[in-house]
């Protein structure tokens, strides 16, 4: 193996990396994909022991990737993961652009990744789909822009998933109605915290993501939150992992009514307190 594609795992198609462009076609590597393949990689070490728990209670796993893009993270978890299994297991890649959808289900044929599906709808749209199963086991979602996270979160509920990986992406939403609210009564000391505008963004952007774990705690799910390294290039690195153990839902749900309340964001009290 050349000296450059030496991050390459032992067990990985290289094959499946050319396909996806992080090597050349003469097995080589530019600087860019070899970030692009340790971040991966790195979400990889995250995601595996969940899909090892899963597969020792149940026969197949299903995993749900929402806003897959060119699906680098699902084809990545087949290759590493899935393909050995040989069962049921399945990885439904979720996008909303159709040319990404057709190029990633040619890529699956020719590679024989034959438990890999690819779906042309939104986030929103996947919940009622009846091409998706009734339960999954894991959901992920990777960058899915604005509330798609909020979306994947509520797929997630509503398939009862074991486990929920989230890295959010930027979601304006929270920031807009703070910066609405601002003139109201909340106390002059607490709308310091988000007078400037750029400081709006910033602290919109940290709780609604306080709120997206609230409300996975809310459902009963032991959630952790913790940074991605190597994604130098993205402020947008935080990893929100939720493990569903059926937990005392009571304080979790009276706490995040309590930071909308005190936010001025009841507003926002669907979107958060979805029902599973």
């Amino acid at each position: 193996m050349s000296s450059k594609t030496y991050e390459v795992r032992p067990n990985q198609s290289v094959e499946l990396l050319k396909e996806l462009h992080i090597l050349t076609r003469d097995g080589q590597m530019n600087q860019d994909s070899r970030r692009k393949l340790k971040q991966v990689y790195h979400l990889f070490q995250f995601i595996e022991p969940l899909l090892k728990d899963v597969k020792e209670t149940k026969d197949a796993v299903s995993l749900v990737d929402h806003g897959a893009g060119k699906s680098y993270l699902g084809f990545i978890l087949y290759d590493l993961f899935f393909k050995d299994l040989r069962d049921n297991s399945h990885i439904y890649g979720i996008e909303t652009r159709e040319e990404l959808v057709t190029r990633s289900e040619e890529l699956a044929a020719r590679l024989g990744f034959g438990g890999m599906s690819f779906l042309n709808l939104s986030v929103a749209g996947s919940i009622g789909s009846d091409r998706l199963p009734p339960t999954v086991d894991v959901v992920t979602a990777l960058h899915a822009c604005n509330t798609a996270t909020d979306d994947a979160i509520r797929f997630a509920l509503q398939k009862r998933a074991k486990y929920v990986v989230v890295v959010p992406c930027c979601q304006a939403e929270v920031a807009g109605v703070l910066r609405r609210n601002k003139s109201k009564s909340l106390g002059d000391a607490l709308t310091e915290i988000w007078r400037h505008p750029l400081h709006t963004r910033e602290f919109g952007s940290q709780i609604t993501n306080v709120l997206r774990c609230l409300q996975l705690e809310a459902h009963g799910y032991q959630v952790n939150v913790t940074e991605l390294v190597g994604w130098e290039h993205s402020l947008k690195n935080e990893l929100i992992i939720a493990h569903y153990k059926d937990l005392p839902r009571r304080r979790p749900a009276e706490r995040l009514r309590e930071v909308m309340d005190t936010l001025g964001l009841n507003e926002l009290r669907e979107r958060f307190f979805a029902e599973a």
